[in-house]
């Protein structure tokens, strides 16, 4: 009887001791993939839709999303379809290639990869649990949902938001599919719908006979139709349409989105900026307005911003508060045009004159040190041009910002390069501060010391650190290898040129022998 009881407790103690061992598993297993170079195109290859998040261990943003990211890639595991979600140590050195593939230039950066990665789309979603959740059930659901009934309107159509709905007759055709491919392209930025039935949708003519995009807005016209179906074209015009004639920039976070799409544009941006109690404020929105309808599709986006949500961007520019009003126009290639407390009546004739191009550029740049003796030297606006561009030397300049997880690491790299080098008169280790403008809107504060305007027509920088090289000849090339000491010294003694050098040295000491005599 004692034996039995022994086996019986023996028995319970195994179900309760692997119920348990379940549980702790169960608890233990992670749900995002780890994904590097050896085994990233076999895993990809095998999913019509993965998320994969490009990461680094020391990134304080990164560890910040880890749980969220696990949290979601447990939920949507079971969703159905399930969703896969990855990451990638895009910090370490064997999976740099992967890196490049994708464009990584900061973290974390989040991918969504279809059809076994031959399409690639930037994750533009919330970063936490239920937000992440509810964004990828949409991407893996339909691109475009059909509105049938007036509860569909209801619950597809958002006042806030843009909505892109295509009216068919039936949905077959040329028409139909072009529109379809449209809609999954852009699906992380709009919501999509299609009817047969114009009559449900809020705007617009209630008979329609041939395809038609109508695109709904909370601003301007409030809704606006088109009738061409070439994708490139339909495309254009969904992006297009979604900036305001005005992009208004205040501390209301509905008006984010579009500031995104504001910025996200490659044309020169017109931003005016003043106190929003301002005694003639009706009068500036009016006249701005007035002078943004001149230039509509003609280039030239144009933003209104109150003082009180500016202050970061006002530093960028490197203006204060009792400049004010003040128009700042940013054109495609980085030039800064400014009218500092500019009158209502003044608004239209200078814009005109800076599309004539009659207005001169300004230069942003911090004072140029008084000593510069560290190994690795600091350029500035004002001594780009005699220091790098003008320079005899071969040179190495690193762009970055202070705020920049992988510039603070590179920086102990640069001054062993420059103190390798400190013997060699022919070449300089350098360094520029700078930033990106929307850094600046969505910061609480821009006081970072990026503080210099760098050329875009010789330097083009989409994400920091960059580091270029300019031989002594002139040439400029960009640096695209691996950031370690040997790899950058290697690099520098490739493409330097001494013979330039050379002869610029024994001119000045040539010139400098012919001083002394006299």
């Amino acid at each position: 009887m004692a034996s039995s009881r022994v086996y019986t407790l023996l028995f319970l103690f195994a179900i309760l001791s692997s119920f348990s061992s379940a549980t702790e598993a169960e608890a233990e297993k992670e749900y995002v993939l780890t994904l590097d170079h050896s085994n990233f195109s076999e895993v990809v290859s095998k999913h019509k839709f993965i998320v994969v998040e490009f990461y680094a261990p020391w990134c304080g943003h990164c560890k910040s999303l880890a749980p969220e990211y696990e949290q979601a890639a447990s939920v949507l595991s079971s969703h159905d379809p399930p969703v896969a979600l990855a990451k990638v140590d895009a910090n370490a050195e064997e999976n740099k290639g992967l890196a490049e593939q994708f464009g990584i230039q900061g973290f974390p950066t989040i991918k969504i990869l279809k059809n076994g990665g031959d399409v690639v789309q930037d994750y533009k979603g919330p970063r936490e649990a239920a937000g992440i959740i509810d964004f990828l059930k949409k991407q893996v659901g339909p691109a475009s949902f059909e509105v049938k009934t007036p509860e569909d309107v209801g619950s597809l159509i958002d006042d806030k938001k843009i909505f892109v709905v295509g009216i068919f007759p039936t949905f077959s055709g040329e028409e139909f599919e072009n529109f379809t491919i449209v809609a999954d392209k852009l699906r992380s930025d709009y919501d999509f719908g299609h009817t047969t039935n114009a009559q449900l949708i809020p705007r617009g003519e209630s008979t329609v006979t041939t395809p038609t995009i109508r695109l709904l807005k909370p601003f301007d016209e409030l809704f606006v139709d088109f009738q061409k179906f070439d994708v490139d074209v339909l495309e254009k015009f969904i992006v297009d349409s979604s900036i305001p004639l005005v992009t208004l920039f205040d501390q209301s976070p509905t008006n984010q989105p579009f500031l995104v799409k504001y910025f996200e544009s490659p044309d020169a941006k017109a931003m005016l900026f003043l106190d929003f109690s301002h005694e003639h404020i009706d009068a500036f929105k009016s006249k701005y307005a007035d002078v943004a309808g001149l230039y509509k599709g003609k280039g030239l986006n144009f933003l209104l911003g109150d003082l009180k949500a500016s202050q970061a961007a006002l530093q960028y520019f490197g203006l204060k508060e009792d400049q004010a009003p003040v128009v700042v126009v940013q054109n495609s290639k980085g030039l800064k045009f400014i009218n500092k407390n500019v009158e209502v009546d003044q608004l239209a004739p200078w814009l005109k004159d800076y599309v004539d191009g009659n207005v001169k550029p300004f230069v942003k740049s911090e004072p140029i040190p008084e000593t510069n003796d560290e190994p690795v030297k600091v350029v500035v606006a004002n001594s780009l041009q005699d220091m790098v561009l003008d320079s005899k030397k071969n040179i190495l300049l690193e762009i970055y910002a202070p705020w920049c997880g992988h510039c603070k690491k590179l920086a102990p790299i640069l001054d062993e390069v420059a103190v390798s080098f400190e013997n060699d008169a022919a070449v300089m280790i350098a360094k520029f501060v700078s930033s990106h403008l929307f850094c600046y809107f969505l910061a609480s504060s821009g006081d970072d010391g990026s503080n210099n305007d760098i050329p875009s027509e010789t330097f083009e920088v989409e994400g920091y650190p960059t580091l270029y090289f300019k031989a002594s000849s002139g040439e400029v090339l960009r640096y695209e290898g691996n950031r370690t000491k040997e790899d950058i010294i290697d690099f520098i003694q490739k493409h330097r040129d001494d013979e330039v050098t050379a002869t610029a040295t024994a001119t000045a000491t040539s010139t400098e022998s012919g001083k002394d005599e006299l």
